[in-house]
């Protein structure tokens, strides 16, 4: 069996070979340190920012990794964006409209988290004259030419996933988690609007692709919307409004023969996991570890074998020594025998990562688990 073939089975609790050592990707800063330190050439990194870029399946291969949680699918978000300018300057500081028409607060030469400090949308006024038109439905929203481009599953040695988009994330990236909470009290009617505008294009966009007979190994959503203590969204509002157009969309991949359904969801996603269950989402991603100690080992208990997993191996042991990576191994091993759940650290490697810590890793696990 090979790697994708090692991934359909678990996730389908099926007989299997070996666990896919799987991984998400790495900082820019984690690939300049690596780079400074001789670990590959520098012209590398230019080509690693994406996942399954070149670059970035050159470095996986170089510490011992199988695959990245790779997706593939067309523009089902806004379309097109806002040209990203500096407003103006002052105190050292830019104001600068993202793509997205956030303003945000930039200090330059310094990486970190943009500040979001203002929106352009807040108003119905807004909506109607800046967004609403960016958020239709047109042919040329999929390449064509793209999806032909793509392996045929005999020919691919990797699962490659298909991103059907963000049904909620992606709006609270334009409006601010302050704004969408003060739309819904402020005016339920935009709020709602702005969900069905962004769900249906989501539905048609996916249609389309199907359409074209390309087949996926799952599909996959990008949401996070929770942080360490909960969700950003009451539950009942995301289960009424948002649980529909994901039940829409698991209807249609179910019947192209699609069946595993991930979303990426950072923080602590507990109330929203029944909701994402029932409407067809069976697969959590990346199961972040945090510091609320989130395993697939409750949630398996909870809610049986309808719930699968990717994730949950905590990243941060990479900073610290062997010691440590046996211990996280030691630890997953009791959670890959539940079945229906794959290993893959739960985000991004950061910079804090020693090299040689992430190769131990890769080798101690295919000890264990190939």
């Amino acid at each position: 069996m090979n790697i994708r073939e090692n991934f359909l089975a678990i996730l389908n609790y099926e007989n299997y070979d070996k666990v896919p050592l799987l991984h998400f990707g790495f900082w820019p800063e984690t690939l300049r340190k690596w780079a400074d330190e001789g670990h590959f050439a520098e012209k590398i990194i230019h080509d690693s920012a994406e996942n399954g870029s070149p670059g970035s399946r050159y470095v996986a291969k170089l510490l011992g990794f199988d695959q990245d949680y790779e997706v593939a699918g067309g523009s089902n978000g806004m379309d097109p964006h806002f040209k990203t300018k500096v407003l103006f300057e002052e105190d050292g500081f830019q104001h600068v409209m993202n793509s997205y028409g956030v303003i945000e607060l930039i200090k330059p030469g310094v990486r970190s988290i943009p500040s979001a400090i203002d929106h352009t949308l807040k108003t119905r006024a807004d909506w109607e004259r800046d967004y609403k038109w960016r958020y239709q439905y047109a042919d040329d929203r999929v390449d064509a030419a793209f999806l032909a481009s793509l392996p045929r599953p005999e020919e691919r040695e990797t699962a490659l996933g298909l991103h059907v988009g963000s049904l909620y994330g992606h709006i609270r990236d334009v409006l601010g988690i302050e704004g969408i909470s003060y739309l819904y009290a402020d005016d339920e009617e935009l709020y709602e609007e702005i969900i069905n505008t962004v769900g249906s294009l989501c539905y048609r966009v996916t249609e389309k692709i199907l359409s074209f007979g390309r087949k996926f190994d799952f599909a996959h959503y990008w949401e996070d919307i929770c942080f360490k203590n909960g969700p950003l969204v009451i539950p009942s509002v995301f289960d009424a409004l948002v649980g529909p157009w994901y039940k829409k969309i698991s209807d249609l991949l179910n019947a192209h023969g699609i069946n595993i359904i991930s979303v990426d969801c950072d923080g602590m996603i507990d109330a929203l996991l029944p909701i994402w269950l029932k409407n067809g989402v069976n697969t959590m991603f990346p199961i972040e570890v945090g510091t609320w100690n989130a395993s697939i080992a409750p949630w398996r208990e909870k809610y049986g074998r309808a719930l699968r997993g990717v994730g949950g191996m905590n990243k941060n042991v990479f900073a610290l020594d062997y010691d440590a990576v046996d211990a996280e191994i030691e630890r997953l091993k009791p959670l890959i025998n539940l079945g229906g759940f794959i290993p893959c650290p739960d985000h991004r490697i950061p910079p804090n990562a020693k090299w040689e810590n992430v190769q131990y890793y890769c080798e101690r696990f295919r000890k264990e688990f190939q």
